[in-house]
């Protein structure tokens, strides 16, 4: 199995130990950040959806312009766009991009959240209404006709399908959400299933049920992994840096209390509660203290250590890592020079371990 790599670009500096400071776009760091993640080897980046934020396709369709290699998946909320504009839009970015985009579905998680653009659908309505999007998103990339569809949330007559992907046959399709109502709705459609960094344990359950789900419809899915990979040049540095990191979003933001709504970060509380290094390089107390609000697991060491854990998750089936820094320019360029070079190497190695017995 080969590897890949995605980091993330955002418009602003900012972590969980960065307050956003400025204007919600700064173009110059924007292009930086991109410029940082294609000189470095990553395969993709990702531009999240926040109901407060800037345009993922348009920030991605900037990025472009400004990057050689590098692909943009953008994170999108079904049910604020119709699935015909949607499908349109994606396939001009790749089009302009060079056949660089890809799409990363993300139901919604978050009722407060999703009640600031408008949806009032609970979390089960709009899994449903996801897969009825995605469908039509799918047969929109790669109909040879006008695609008719009357379906419980969408109807359409006649949707052209002339706009077409640069990429064939159509757009990758990253899928988020770890409840079972995403399960099901990702076996049907998600070429790579993301959820966040986890234990071994809970890991090896969840690609269990969403390969069953995949082979109920003939499909088979790949993983994807997100971690926040804390580096040192020694594995004592590297601890005592991840301490300090939640130290400072302690300080920042106090005591989490909310419980949150999503299973996925239900899923890192719950392995947070094994504690703070339930297992190998595995730290969850920054999750622990921000109540799990996102991809909050740090894999913990040196560039070396840190490739030796991924290369133990890629043995149960994960060929993709989503990884970014809580000082996200700087470590980005830091991934590049020293982690992923050094899990490429790692794998490779034992790949040729593997066929040389």
């Amino acid at each position: 199995m080969t590897v890949e790599f995605i980091g993330m670009i955002q418009p602003r500096p900012q972590s969980e130990v960065l307050p956003p400071q400025g204007p919600g776009i700064d173009p110059a760091y924007l292009i930086a950040s991109a410029r940082a993640h294609d000189e470095g080897g990553f395969d993709r980046v990702l531009i999240g959806w926040h109901s407060d934020g800037p345009d993922g396709l348009q920030l991605a369709a900037t990025a472009a312009q400004h990057t050689k290699q590098v692909g943009f998946l953008v994170a999108h909320r079904p049910g604020f766009q119709a699935p015909t504009t949607a499908a349109r839009a994606f396939a001009t970015l790749d089009q302009l991009s060079g056949g660089r985009a890809a799409i990363h579905v993300i139901s919604g998680g978050d009722d407060t959240d999703q009640a600031r653009d408008g949806d009032w659908l609970d979390k089960d309505s709009r899994y449903a209404r996801t897969d009825e999007y995605v469908g039509l998103l799918k047969q929109i990339w790669t109909g040879t006709a006008p695609v008719d569809h009357a379906g419980d949330y969408y109807r359409v007559r006649g949707a052209t399908v002339s706009l077409r992907p640069a990429q064939s046959p159509r757009i990758p399709i990253y899928f988020g959400g770890a409840s079972e109502a995403a399960v099901r709705v990702a076996g049907r459609h998600a070429d790579v299933y993301a959820l966040w960094g986890e234990t071994k344990a809970q890991v090896r359950e969840i690609v269990a049920r969403v390969r069953a789900s995949a082979a109920r419809h003939g499909r088979q899915v790949r993983f994807s992994l997100s971690f926040r990979p804390i580096l040192a040049e020694t594995e004592a540095a590297a601890w005592k840096r991840a301490e300090e990191i939640t130290a400072t979003i302690r300080a920042l933001r106090g005591t989490a209390s909310r419980t949150p709504q999503n299973a996925g970060s239900q899923r890192l509380l719950d392995a947070a509660a094994l504690g703070d290094r339930p297992e190998g390089r595995l730290y969850t107390a920054i999750a622990a203290a921000t109540g799990a609000r996102g991809n909050t697991t740090a894999l913990v060491g040196t560039p070396e250590q840190v490739a030796e854990a991924f290369a133990e998750y890629h043995d149960l089936g994960v060929t993709t890592f989503l990884i970014r820094g809580f000082d996200p320019l700087g470590d980005a360029v830091e991934y590049g020079r020293s982690l992923l070079p050094a899990t490429r190497d790692l794998l490779a190695w034992r790949a040729r371990q593997v066929a040389a017995e």
